[in-house]
This record gives structure tokens, sequence and C-alpha cells, in this order.
């Protein structure tokens, strides 16, 4: 991670030209740059989003997303960093159209590399100089409408997300189950011009998909068994306002094929309709998996993935930003006290040091699953590491809890055993399990679908 005083020297060169790309690394970066380099239009916007630069270099000529389609994108998305664009010679058109999509000036190829470092200190040298963060920034986390963190790669990520938030830019949230790509999403959509317009999720992962398919398009009366009246579905519910998809990589391809119908024409067809329905909406997407992975593999289509992945952006789990532990703690121990209406408690260094020496593999929900059962254990006004350490207890305490075979069948017994023992309220099950509701439910249908669909009633 490059500091503020660094990122004044910073450049992002966009190439496939793999030996330009090492020749221009070097020679910058013996001038004293910092040089990150990509190999396409959407490798380069994933690095903006991740860290600001002083000045972007991109080739004009490149397979998948090309220099004159990654500038629309940027200029799109409000980013206003100075691009020089890299022109062979006989393309002078595409440098013309590029400089009236925002370019600010442009290299031939081949172009000399003193060419290229005087450019890039002209431009460099002219920015200026990066606001010092006050002691009080440096003493206390962001709390940016609901995202805390402390962490200097979230804080760059909200930075760049500022103009970003008031495009219309799809955008597509990567990250592992439990980082908060929901949280962000919601956090973007109230730094839009569309706050004060309806923010609607839909869980991919949670509807089969016949029943996902009517919950995103919606259906007329008729349209089959059991639609008794017009329903309108979530796009049109999210009309003029942010439409969450939540794990669209669990969306089937069949139905990857309407949703890009309406990426495209933003236009949706309710089932049974002859009449389509215009919709203005901002789509913002999430994934715990790698769409460009499932492309390769065949289970997600790549016209999809590009349509998504206009503004990229990856969340680093939490075992990359262990600053953020505490303060997320604190947060959770003040929104746990008031929820269960407990007197308030206060984390102990010692709790504090056993939360920041665990790997978090279920990232920010993990941790707040964790501080739920200690503010619920907590008898004092301390919360201690005892009572952070719970799992064990739910394990071999739990009356009439035998187990024999694999460790899923463990598991099994001890899901049904807890819902059996809460009366099939499956929101308390889930937090005396320390999951998720969607993981929960996630489980029980993998045991009806292993069980032949009967064995589970919950």
């Amino acid at each position: 991670m490059h500091s503020d005083r660094d990122s004044r020297r910073s450049v992002l060169l966009v190439d496939d030209d793999e030996h330009l790309r090492a020749a221009i690394r070097e020679a910058l970066e013996h001038r004293g740059y910092c040089v990150r380099v990509a190999r396409d239009g959407h490798e380069g916007l994933q690095y903006l989003m991740e860290e600001p630069v002083q000045l972007v270099l991109i080739d004009l000529n490149m397979p998948g997303m090309n220099g004159i389609e990654m500038l629309r994108t940027l200029r799109s998305a409000g980013f206003t960093v100075p691009v020089v664009v890299l022109t062979a010679y006989g393309t002078m058109d595409s440098a013309i159209e590029a400089m009236k999509l925002g370019a600010t000036d442009y290299l031939r190829k081949p172009c000399p590399l003193e060419e290229v470092e005087r450019l890039v200190q002209r431009f460099c040298m002219a920015s200026p100089e990066p606001v010092e963060a006050t002691e009080h920034e440096l003493r206390h986390p962001q709390d940016s409408d609901g995202f805390l963190t402390r962490n200097d790669r979230m804080r760059h990520l909200l930075a760049m997300l500022e103009p970003v938030a008031k495009s219309q830019a799809t955008i597509l949230i990567q990250g592992e189950s439990g980082t908060g790509k929901e949280v962000l999403a919601r956090y973007i959509h109230r730094r839009s011009n569309r706050a004060d317009q309806p923010f609607v999720a839909v869980n991919c992962a949670a509807l089969p998909e016949g029943l996902l398919e009517s919950e995103l398009f919606g259906y007329e009366k008729g349209a089959f068994t059991g639609a008794i009246h017009r329903r309108c579905g979530k796009f049109e519910l999210a009309h003029r306002g942010t439409l969450l998809l939540d794990e669209i990589g669990e969306m089937s391809l069949a139905l990857q094929a309407k949703l890009l119908r309406v990426l495209q024409e933003r236009e949706v067809d309710r089932l049974g309709s002859h009449r389509p329905v215009a919709v203005d909406i901002r789509v913002i997407a999430t994934t715990n998996r790698s769409l460009i992975q499932e492309v390769q593999a065949g289970r997600f289509r790549e016209d999809v993935y590009y349509r998504l992945s206009v503004v990229p952006i990856t969340l680093p789990p939490l075992r990359e930003r262990p600053e953020d532990i505490e303060v997320l703690a604190e947060h959770f121990v003040k929104q746990s006290c008031a929820r269960n209406g407990r007197p308030m408690v206060k984390l102990t260094k010692e709790a504090v040091a056993y939360l920041t020496s665990r790997p978090w593999r279920g990232n920010v929900r993990e941790l707040e699953n964790v501080i739920e059962r200690g503010v619920l254990l907590a008898q004092s006004g301390s919360l201690r590491p005892e009572h952070l350490t719970f799992e064990t207890v739910a394990v071999t305490s739990a009356p009439d809890m035998t187990f024999s075979g694999t460790v899923w069948e463990m598991e099994r017994q001890l899901i049904l055993k807890t819902l059996d023992r809460l009366g099939g309220n499956r929101t308390h099950a889930a937090r005396a399990l320390g999951i998720s509701i969607r993981t929960l439910r996630n489980k029980l249908r993998e045991y009806r679908q292993r069980a032949g669909g009967d064995a589970v009633g919950f």
C-alpha cells in the first residue's frame, strides 16, 4: 500500500504489449515514480478503484475493453484523473475521438521513453499537494453513512466511490461472504443522485429459478397457475432508484439472457405480457465468486459479465484489514445491547486482543455474530474473552445432543436440534448457531435435496 505522498508520483499504465509495459515501467520507476500496470481496460478500472493515481496512460488498441471504452467508462463514472492515450501511426481518428471523450493528451507509438518521462513529469508535478489528515481523522475511523473503517485501502476505495456513486455506471462488487458487499451497495445508493428513490434488493441465491424470474420481471394476471392478479417485479419497483442483484453468480444461464436485455434496453417484459415496460434504474451486483472464472468455466455469460462490471470493486476480507476489527466490534456491541435491551457493556483489552487474533473466515458477519453472543452472555459491564468463545458451549452442552457419523451429519443434527429447541424460528436459530439466516436457509435446502425433499420440515 502506498502512502498519500507516494500517490503524487503514481501512474497507471494500461497496455496489452508486455514488452512495452516493462520498458515504460522500468524507465519511470528509475525516475522515482510508482507504476501500476494493467493488461486491459477492465483490469485498469479495477486498479483505479483500489488506489488513486495521478495519471493514466491507456493504449487505444487492446483486446477486451479497449482504450476508448475504458476512457468513456472513466469519464461517465466521474473520474477526473488526467488520461493520456497511446496511439499507433495511422489511428489518429481514434486519438481525436479519445480527445473528444475527455483524454488530456496523446502520444504516438512507438513513443521514445524520454518523451514519456517528460509527459509524466509534467502531469505529476502539476498535481496539488495532498491534504494532510488531521489528528482527529487519524485517531477516529471514517463513518461514512454506515461504512466504518480505519483501513487505508478501504478509505481509498470510499474516496474513489464518491464520483462513481453519482454516476449511472453499473457496479459489480466482489468479495468473500460476509465482507459487507450489501452494506457497500447501500452506501453507494445513499451517495448517489437516486438517494431519495427506492433501494430494492433481491437475493439471487435464495430463490429457485422460476420464482426468481417472476420476482425480477413480474407477471400479468393469468400468466401461470396461481397468478390471480398482475404483479410488478423488482426492476419496476426500483424505477428511478437502485436495484441490488445479490449473489448474481447464482443466476442460471437462461435467466442471465433475460437480464442482459434489461441491462441493454432498460426494458422489462412481465411474464405473460407482450408489451415491454421502460425502467430507469441503477444496477449494482454482488458476488462471492470470481465471475471471470465462472465465465471461463461456462457457468456465466461473458456478455452479462462485461455489462455488469463497468465499475468492478473487490472488497478485501476482514483478515486483510485488522485495524477495522476493534471499531466494528464496538459498533456491534452498541447495536446488540440496544437490540436486546441489555445494559451497555465495554470490550476489555483482553477481548480486543482475542478478537484481533482470530482469522475471521466468515468476515464481518462472523464478527457480528460473535459479538451478539458475547453481549447475551456478559453479566457485568465488561465483555471479556470467555464471553466470546461460545462455539464450544453450543456444541457440547446442547440438550440431547449425541453425534455420530460424518462431520456433515454432525452439523445437520446440530442445526435441526437447535431449530427444534427454538420452535422452528430460523432467525433465533441462526443467531444461536452463529451463522447468517441466508446460510441457514441454504443448509436446510441442501438437507432437503439430499433427503429427497421430505426429511426437513422447517
